[in-house]
């Protein structure tokens, strides 16, 4: 999606650790139009798939995950990363280690929303290491109900997670796709 890469080799900074900071257009400010044209491109590519509902986490994945549930007339659920007062126990959990945050979070989602005939979309802002998708997925079995894919917005492919997933028989599509931050630089996969 050549609208995204315009955007990250505009706004985007690389920091230590293979790091890739794009919080003035997904994760901190958000670009609701570029957000929009985002979830039309999920829509237009799970199109007829039979898909229920997306599912997201938390909160950065939120707005790719709204916009994709917009397009595709769904509800979007996020998994919570932190329990409240109007949470209760009859939920689905997962543990999901963040390695922007170095922390693990114990994802959920209340069963009350999940429904065994559900085919769930996985909308994430970012796979590296794939960890929140692992999570979803692990909370979608738990549930029993099928994933249709993977929706991702900024996939780094030197990183092992799309590849793990794939390993696993799930669908990735990622509408940008990070070759190397080597050097500052943000280098995309050819094939995008």
């Amino acid at each position: 999606m050549q609208e995204l890469k315009d955007k990250i080799k505009q706004y985007g900074t690389v920091l230590p650790g293979n790091v890739l900071k794009v919080d003035a257009f997904l994760n901190h400010q958000v670009d609701p139009e570029l957000m929009y044209h985002v979830g039309q491109e999920f829509a237009k590519h799970f199109a007829g798939r039979g898909i229920t509902k997306i599912w997201t986490v938390e909160s950065s994945g939120i707005a790719p995950a709204v916009m994709t549930g917009l397009a595709m007339h769904l509800p979007v659920i996020f998994a919570r990363k932190h329990k409240s007062l109007t949470l209760n126990s009859d939920m689905y959990t997962a543990d999901v280690y963040s390695y922007t945050k170095k922390t693990t979070n114990r994802i959920s989602i209340s069963k009350k929303y999940v429904d065994q005939n559900d085919k769930v979309l996985l909308i994430d802002d970012f796979l590296a290491n794939g960890q929140a998708v692992e999570g979803m997925m692990e909370i979608a079995d738990q549930a029993g109900i099928e994933v249709a894919g993977a929706g991702i917005v900024i996939t780094k492919t030197f990183q092992p997670g799309a590849n793990e997933l794939r390993d696993k028989g799930v669908e990735v599509y990622s509408l940008a796709k990070v070759k190397s931050l080597d050097n500052g630089q943000v280098t995309f996969d050819t094939d995008d």
